[in-house]
């Protein structure tokens, strides 16, 4: 088959073992973002199947109807991003694998050393001690045992935060939905009394949600303008989930300290001088959280089997399985 890959922009996937799967296949690999779902479906004229990285790219409607030739999209996990109503009308097989296997390790790993490097001002060190000024120019680092850290939300990477902060010495408490926080009190875990108190005594706030129709903008300027002068606020999850221009309101009046961020709107940032990008007290990761070898080569070698399920024709995790057997009959 004729594969199609999306927004590789590392251009990661060719390297990794998992790739190997693929072939026997006409594989094209796209590194960059289009610009335009025009320009998407001009390059998908020959596709057969198409793989999506993550929510990089959205499948609209518009661009269904122009995906001719195209049977297939396949990808791993959530798929809000995916209109797959307009995917059936077009007759394109949609399948996602849905995976059971944890939280994401890497997610959690990255969370947690923004944390650090916010408390000890890592890149300011970095910097001074490459322009020369040896322990000089640079604000002094804070401890990081002893600091209270707020969990906004209470999925799996945000138990495996937990426990990172934990073996370092911080208190935990948490704030989520109101069956996440009867789940987490049952659990034995901190959570304030009131949303304001959450944000008022944590020194570090760390959001894990996903971001829904419900969730987006939850996390408002208000909430932010509540934290205590100095506090560290990181997001690992999704841009979304915070009113846009709080962050930057909330830096810029000295609310909050630093932003550590690896999740930015309007991805990939491609402006250096991007306001929050550029900002002096926000530590910026180009959305890495889940962006190791290790993860990746699982991630694709899950979707790789279901190009190959198809291929066979034996399709899995189908969901919109009436595609198949409408066409099967």
């Amino acid at each position: 088959m004729k594969v199609h890959i999306l927004d590789d922009w590392y251009d990661s996937l060719r390297a990794l073992p998992s790739f190997q799967a693929l072939d026997g296949h006409d594989v094209t690999v796209w590194t960059d973002r289009a610009p335009d779902s025009a320009t998407l479906a001009a390059r998908f004229k020959d596709a057969e199947a198409v793989v999506l990285f993550r929510d990089r790219s959205a499948i609209t409607p518009d661009l269904a109807a122009a995906l001719n030739g195209v049977k297939l999209i396949a990808m791993r996990g959530q798929h809000a991003h995916v209109d797959v109503q307009a995917l059936t009308r077009e007759g394109i097989l949609f399948c996602s694998k849905m995976t059971k296997d944890g939280p994401s390790t890497p997610t959690a790993e990255l969370t947690f050393g923004l944390i650090i490097a916010a408390l000890r001002y890592l890149p300011d060190q970095i910097a001074s001690a490459r322009a020369g000024a040896w322990q000089g120019d640079a604000p002094l680092g804070r401890n990081v045992a002893g600091k209270t850290l707020g969990l906004y939300g209470y999925g799996g990477i945000a138990r495996v935060v937990a426990g990172f902060a934990r073996a370092f010495g911080m208190r935990v408490q948490l704030w989520a939905s109101d069956d996440s926080r009867a789940r987490a009190a049952a659990d034995g875990e901190t959570v304030p009394p009131s949303r304001a108190e959450f944000f008022a005594t944590s020194d570090v706030v760390s959001v894990h949600k996903r971001l829904t129709s419900d969730t987006r903008n939850e996390i408002t300027r208000a909430d932010l303008m509540t934290m205590m002068p100095g506090s560290i606020l990181v997001n690992t999850s999704r841009a979304g989930l915070i009113e846009e221009g709080a962050i930057l309101d909330a830096l810029n009046s000295g609310r909050i300290g630093r932003a550590a961020l690896d999740v930015f709107a309007g991805e990939p940032i491609s402006d250096p001088a991007d306001p929050l990008l550029s900002h002096p007290g926000v530590i910026p990761t180009p959305h890495v959280g889940f962006i190791t070898e290790e993860e990746l080569d699982k991630q694709f070698g899950d979707i790789y089997a279901l190009v190959n399920a198809f291929g066979s024709a034996n399709p899995v995790d189908m969901i919109n399985p009436e595609v198949w057997t409408t066409g099967r009959n």
